[in-house]
């Protein structure tokens, strides 16, 4: 069995122009202070890295790391979540999603997946440069407004639908492969990958690409009300990356998993800040530690109630407290009486 690594601290809910969140070095030295001993850096955000020149040229990428290591920290991964997410998207979300790309794309839904089909390439490569072996990203979606089947879906049309996604990510999942990476998707509601069956479905288009991996996150799974516990006992060799993100669903008479178009606050689910939901966090690292997980535990703080910087302060030793240190021994290792095979045919009687 392996520890796992952290705490770490996904970057994108906390950049601001307002210091010390305005830059990576600010940042970076404000989460160390608080206990971090890692950071997910959101490529998008050009007040962190600049992901074409990272991907470009090693020097640069050296540099960016530099000043994580300076504050005593590690960059744990690059996060691709807009970006992936304009791999695949429905025209009818065409314009919602304008503002994940840079404004001469506006309304160009072709452009934009090229655009960000090189932005994951970038990435991949970047990653490489930077000494990572796992990326976080977005599948993208061409089927989530079909998602509760009414009218019917059309026969065949899921069916073409991960053929498609399959196509788009197949070369952009060839270059992490060139490179060592595994690509680690968010399985989250508005994703056509947001569960175990659809994540299996695209897999199987992919003919089973190593490089097509999970980012395992708890907390949207308590709101699809699906088993997360069990989810790691099928899919733990595919898990390569871990969101540590709290969540609660509290159903009412009025509302449940759909939440009647309220805001957070109202929702009968939402995301909290670690602690104050309804998460296992004791069994989800007893899990993943018994399967050999050995990557990190990055903290993505959202809340609806908790102010982010108190979800950070309070983050980084709910994580180290979760933090199982793995035995090398058996608990009943003084009771050993030693033997060989000899004693053992003995024992049996043969």
């Amino acid at each position: 069995m392996k520890t796992i690594k952290g705490p770490a601290i996904f970057l994108a809910q906390f950049a601001d122009d307002k210091a010390p969140f305005n830059n990576l070095k600010n940042i970076c030295e404000y989460m160390a202070d608080l206990g971090y001993k890692g950071v997910q850096i959101p490529s998008w955000d050009g007040r962190m890295i600049d992901l074409q020149k990272a991907a470009e040229s090693k020097t640069y990428a050296d540099e960016i790391a530099g000043i994580v290591e300076d504050s005593g920290m590690v960059i744990t991964e690059l996060s691709t979540h807009l970006q992936g997410q304009l791999v695949a998207v429905h025209p009818a979300y065409n314009e919602l999603f304008d503002g994940f790309a840079p404004a001469n794309l506006k309304g160009d839904l072709k452009g934009k997946s090229e655009w960000a089909t090189q932005q994951l390439k970038y990435a991949a490569k970047a990653s490489a440069n930077l000494g990572l072996n796992a990326h976080a990203t977005f599948s993208g979606a061409l089927m989530w407004h079909t998602v509760y089947p009414w009218p019917q879906r059309p026969a065949g049309l899921v069916d073409t639908g991960f053929t498609e996604l399959a196509k788009r990510w197949k070369p952009i999942l060839d270059a992490f492969d060139e490179v060592g990476v595994d690509v680690c998707y968010e399985l989250h509601p508005g994703e056509d990958l947001h569960d175990g069956i659809t994540f299996e479905m695209f897999l199987e288009k992919l003919g089973g690409h190593k490089r097509a991996n999970i980012l395992y996150d708890p907390s949207h799974f308590v709101l699809q009300c699906l088993d997360y516990l069990q989810f790691i006992d099928f899919y733990h060799e595919r898990i390569k990356m871990f969101h540590v993100k709290d969540a609660e669903f509290n159903p009412t008479g009025k509302q449940g998993v759909y939440g009647g178009f309220q805001g957070w606050v109202e929702r009968a689910g939402r995301f909290r800040s670690l602690g104050d939901g309804q998460v296992d966090f004791a069994g989800i690292f007893s899990k993943l530690s018994q399967y050999d997980y050995s990557g990190w535990a990055v903290l993505e703080w959202e809340c609806a109630i908790k102010h982010p910087e108190q979800g950070a302060a309070e983050g980084a030793p709910f994580i180290q407290g979760h933090i199982i240190r793995v035995t090398e021994k058996a608990f009943d290792d003084f009771a050993g009486t030693g033997a060989d095979e000899v004693f053992n045919r003995k024992v049996l009687g043969i």
